[in-house]
């Protein structure tokens, strides 16, 4: 383990669900197509917010935010590819 890696997993209090969710293996087809039922492929919450037909507020994406986004992406990622194989 390095020292970056180690430093950051000292002050990351998600680093065990990290570890945990880039450590799952998709073996199954039926956990395959939840994980990709589950987790969605775009954001679910942007938003364009229409009055009368015209835009008068954008809600930008908001997935970024969520701590373990890029583990659930590459999660779902694997699932997708599992599927492609089978």
């Amino acid at each position: 383990m390095t020292d970056f890696t180690q430093h950051k997993s000292q002050h990351d209090l998600l680093y065990p669900i990290r570890q945990w969710l880039e450590a799952i293996e998709v073996h199954n087809l039926k956990l395959a197509r939840l994980l990709c039922k589950v987790i969605p492929s775009q954001c679910p919450f942007e938003r364009d917010v229409m009055v009368f037909g015209n835009k008068q507020i954008h809600i930008p994406p908001m997935c970024k935010l969520n701590p373990l986004y890029e583990e659930l992406v590459g999660l779902r990622f694997k699932a997708l590819c599992f599927l492609a194989e089978n």
